[in-house]
């Protein structure tokens, strides 16, 4: 299980199939027009390298897709669901959490009603895969 910053969460809609781009990267599933705007919408899956065939698929409408306000840009993360939007406590979380996704992609680690939640640093996940 994962979470990100709220503040930087625009919007949630339903997962739909993405406009695939000739060339992009491995994490890039496409673009999607979100009510006039076009968005980049990334495979958070396949960065983390927890893809499977349960994930996300926008071609079939499973799963969510996060709008992220990235700097002026608003930028799509396909997930497989969206549980809840909670408050974490910071004394929940341990901040050694470096070495669990390469990258530097998570911040810190917690429990959260018993389940381990990986607190993702999404604005680096983000600019990773668009540089």
């Amino acid at each position: 299980m994962y979470g990100v910053e709220l503040g930087a969460v625009r919007e949630i809609i339903p997962a739909r199939r993405p406009t695939r781009l000739p060339g992009a990267g491995p994490y890039v599933s496409g673009l999607v027009n979100v009510r006039g705007t076009i968005v980049t919408v990334l495979d958070l899956a396949a960065r983390l390298g927890v893809a499977s065939d349960e994930g996300p698929d926008a071609s079939r409408g499973v799963g969510s897709i996060v709008l992220i306000e990235h700097g002026v840009k608003v930028v799509g993360v396909a997930v497989d669901e969206v549980l809840d939007v909670r408050r974490v406590a910071e004394l929940e979380l341990e901040t050694e959490a470096e070495a669990l996704v390469p990258g530097g992609a998570v911040r810190a680690v917690g429990r959260l009603d018993g389940e381990v939640v990986a607190l993702l640093d999404i604005h680096d996940i983000i600019s990773q895969v668009l540089a």
